[in-house]
């Protein structure tokens, strides 16, 4: 049995079904990028992130956003001790290998920022020091799509900082029997002992081995022109996808690529994170809401309108 299929089965201890979820995330932090997820409560977005922190070996963080969080309760700050008359640093929970950003939408917007800049920076100061952040360092954070009340929507410049922005589905009808039986027949869930599956020196290997797949010119071509497709004047579209869209469409396709035991990229690579890495970057006109044409129906228009090589 192979590592990954390994790290899939310890996952699958405590996660029931997810599977796109689960194969989203990994591509996320074996390329060292950060992941939006999006889905209603009680999904396991929460249980997944924690189970792959315990399963590669990493520092596990958990922030609950919320109306009243300041930018201190995430980078840290500097404590006044009266005794000695000096300040000491008090690191926050941004210290950390996987930072789970729970309700990122929850928090206001100089909360975010915090966050962002973090992410863009690898590095955070407090007070007069600055400071390198672990590695690695990838930021799953989630938001509830029909809570509307106390919440602070994310920037689109902001959104774009993450490679993808994935939507979770709820579980078939068997995956969620399974879940009822876990928890409700006297299993004790807690005490399940999830291993270390990967260590930090073939986590970096595997971000080598990605980097390295093969994207033939043709496929680069393709996903130019999906990119480009989006940026052209049209009825239901706003503002296109940036220059981060195309970098983040051969980054997923190459881990996704990856995950599937492949050493080039095939097009049903990018067919499979394409809707991930657009639906957060492309802005909607009114029209298109007018018309009740969701983002996938866009992002599938400009698929049918652009030829694959």
């Amino acid at each position: 049995m192979n590592k990954l299929q390994e790290l899939k089965n310890e996952i699958s201890k405590k996660v029931i079904g997810q599977e796109d979820m689960v194969n989203k995330i990994l591509i996320g932090i074996f390329t060292g990028n950060h992941i939006l997820l999006e889905g209603l409560p009680g999904l396991a977005k929460s249980l997944t992130v924690n189970t792959l922190a315990e399963t590669l070996g990493l520092k596990f963080s958990r922030i609950q956003f919320t109306p009243d969080l300041l930018p201190s309760d995430i980078i840290g700050t500097e404590i006044y001790n009266e005794k000695t008359g000096e300040f000491r640093t008090k690191k926050g929970p941004i210290f950390g290998n996987i930072i789970l950003a729970d309700e990122i939408n929850r928090a206001p917007a100089k909360v975010q920022s915090a966050l962002l800049e973090a992410m863009q920076e690898k590095q955070v100061t407090i007070g007069n020091e600055t400071f390198k952040l672990d590695k690695p360092f990838v930021v799953l954070a989630t938001q509830n799509p029909i809570e509307q009340d106390g919440t602070y929507a994310l920037p689109e410049a902001q959104q774009d900082r993450f490679l993808m922005k994935v939507k979770i589905e709820y579980p078939t009808r068997d995956e969620e029997r399974k879940i009822l039986n876990l928890i409700t027949e006297g299993y004790d869930f807690d005490a399940i002992k999830i291993n270390t599956i990967l260590s930090e020196e073939e986590l970096e290997r595997i971000k080598n081995d990605i980097k390295s797949i093969y994207i033939d010119e043709k496929l680069k071509n393709y996903i130019l022109d999906i990119v480009f497709k989006s940026r052209e004047k049209s009825n239901y579209i706003a503002c296109g996808a940036s220059p981060r869209a195309t970098i983040s469409l051969v980054i997923s396709a190459k881990g996704h690529a990856y995950l599937n035991g492949r050493e080039a990229v095939m097009p049903e690579d990018i067919k499979a994170v394409v809707y991930d890495v657009l639906r957060h970057r492309i802005i909607l006109t009114y029209e298109a809401e007018a018309e009740e044409k969701t983002i996938e129906d866009v992002i599938n228009e400009i698929l049918n309108s652009v030829t694959l090589p």
